[in-house]
């Protein structure tokens, strides 16, 4: 059996610096997301507010539905992490229950937690 098949939730928490090695169908969060899209929004922006504030706005109404939404998962991202109690990365939690930190190869550390919840003879 494949690591995924004892895996019915696998959630990646990392950021741009810490790449990971994807197995398909786990849920990939980069926790930097978020202040990456400010950085998009707030690029090359005059000193004068009023004209700072309007480029921004500006810049958010071409984003669009797309935009808010890559927002939106971005921070919830954060929130997810804050409240499974990730405390590094990269991490792999499974079924919001078990995690493994450190390990870049999401099949691996999945593949690791499956040999745990295995029943010992």
């Amino acid at each position: 059996m494949s690591p995924a098949t004892f895996a019915a939730d696998v959630v990646v928490f990392t950021d741009s610096r810490h790449p990971v090695k994807t197995m398909g169908g786990e849920r990939l969060i980069e926790l930097d997301e978020g202040p990456r899209i400010e950085a998009e929004l707030s690029a090359q922006l005059p000193a004068d507010p009023e004209q700072a504030t309007a480029i921004v706005k500006r810049r958010l109404n071409n984003g669009g539905a797309d935009l808010q939404r890559r927002i939106a998962s971005a921070y919830q991202g954060v929130a997810d992490a804050w409240s499974l109690g990730v405390t590094s990365i990269p991490s792999v939690v499974v079924d919001q229950r078990y995690v493994v930190y450190g390990e870049p190869d999401v099949a691996r550390a999945v593949a690791r937690i499956a040999q745990h919840r295995r029943p010992q003879p």
